[in-house]
């Protein structure tokens, strides 16, 4: 059984992954953190059949034995929760978005210097992990491409970090893009942000959760790969294999890619 604790464990996407671990044969569910929502039970939270109440700090996943910790918070909290796993010995698979390329360095020197382990991912769903590296492979190929990502209305930084990497990748596959024919730009942002010179365009929107589309063109075609999140749950196959792998990946791992032997 592999003892696990969870950060953020008040959140949509904190008490989503409470529930897969604790319904999980091969998990045990042992600790939560939430500072803003300590105190409270977590049947309350809907995650039934355990005796855990949330705790407001990280020793609780130290008192209670925890092996691997999930955390799906905000950046600053974070980047506390990642130091203190590599301090205390205990590896960490991460959801949270926006660490900058000198963050993430800098943690993989910790991490290396460290007796655990962390896998980073900006996107837990295999199919979106599946269309990044299909644009990937699309790229050379095409003359030009554009990225539409859209969100919930809570997700609060943009792009999101699943678009930027996809970017990245483009950018490192194909160097040789079509330029752009914008010579009057009438309101300020309206070709969308630049990610290593592909367009990236967010979109926030009550009632969404988490969807992109990569749009590519050339002479005479396009081709349009897209992927869509309907419920959190569809993140949670990726974050319980992250879970049963995170020990065998030294170090700190970005993204899924790896572990699908991609």
């Amino acid at each position: 059984m592999i003892r696990v604790g969870v950060f953020g464990a008040g959140g949509r996407m904190g008490s989503t992954v409470c529930r897969a671990v604790h319904e999980a044969p091969d998990m045990e569910l042992v600790a939560a953190v939430d500072p803003h929502h300590a105190g409270i039970d977590l049947h309350q939270l809907g995650v039934h059949g355990t005796q855990i109440q949330v705790a407001a700090k990280a020793s609780a996943l130290a008192d209670a034995g925890a092996e691997v910790a999930v955390d799906f918070t905000v950046v600053d909290a974070a980047r506390e929760n990642l130091r203190w796993c590599a301090q205390h010995g205990v590896h960490a698979v991460v959801g949270t978005t926006g660490f900058g390329e000198a963050e993430l360095a800098e943690l993989a020197e910790v991490f290396e210097a460290a007796a655990s382990n962390a896998l980073v991912a900006p996107n837990f769903a295999i199919g979106a992990v599946l269309m990044m590296r299909f644009a990937e492979l699309a790229a050379p190929y095409f003359d030009s491409v554009e990225i539409i990502e859209l969100h919930h209305d809570q997700k609060v930084d943009a792009p999101s970090g699943t678009a930027i990497a996809t970017a990245q990748r483009i950018a490192a596959a194909s160097k040789e893009w079509a330029e752009d024919p914008t010579r009057n730009l009438v309101a300020e942002g309206a070709r969308g942000a630049s990610v290593e010179g592909v367009p990236v365009h967010a979109v926030r929107l009550r009632g969404l959760v988490a969807h992109q589309e990569v749009l590519f063109g050339t002479t005479g075609q396009q081709l349009s790969i897209r992927h869509d999140t309907t419920d959190r749950t569809s993140f949670m196959p990726g974050v319980l294999l992250a879970i049963r792998k995170v020990r065998e990946h030294p170090g700190l791992t970005v993204g899924l890619d790896r572990i699908l032997g991609l």
